[in-house]
């Protein structure tokens, strides 16, 4: 895990409905911040599909889109570093249980690109115990 920055310049801590479209809200919020601290292009698609992803996952998978529960999201940004942690209602999952989806047998098989996609953009991707909470780092690039 990369180390916790003290001079985080935006947080948002707060909980969102399981809607999709709270969740583009959240991150038009979140990018915004990123050009204002004029990260790189690069990093703000990295950031923006690694985002999409975990809210998406938390609202279908976690929450199986029930728009009673909510999903907790945590961000915290600072001129080189990011830190997000989106956390649902839902009984978690085991990530062994994920298909590699670059195997063979799974080219056709829909579960695990997400997860994949969250690995390759973001320099840490970590997943609690039970998994219904990631935690996610990027640090700028120069």
């Amino acid at each position: 895990m990369l180390m916790a920055d003290n001079h985080w310049l935006w947080s948002f801590d707060s909980e969102i409905p399981s809607e999709i479209v709270a969740g583009k809200q959240l991150i038009e919020q979140l990018l915004t911040r990123l050009a204002e601290l004029q990260w790189p292009d690069h990093d703000v698609f990295s950031v923006h599909l690694a985002v999409e992803e975990a809210i998406a996952n938390a609202i279908k998978h976690g929450n199986q889109d029930d728009p009673t529960k909510s999903v907790g999201v945590s961000i915290d940004v600072s001129r080189d570093k990011l830190r997000i942690r989106v956390v649902d209602r839902g009984c978690g999952f085991n990530l062994t249980d994920v298909p590699d989806p670059t195997a063979d047998e799974n080219l056709e098989v829909p579960s695990g690109r997400g997860i994949m996609l969250m690995r390759s953009f973001m320099n840490s991707v970590e997943f609690n115990d039970c998994g219904n909470c990631v935690t996610m780092w990027k640090e700028r690039n120069p």
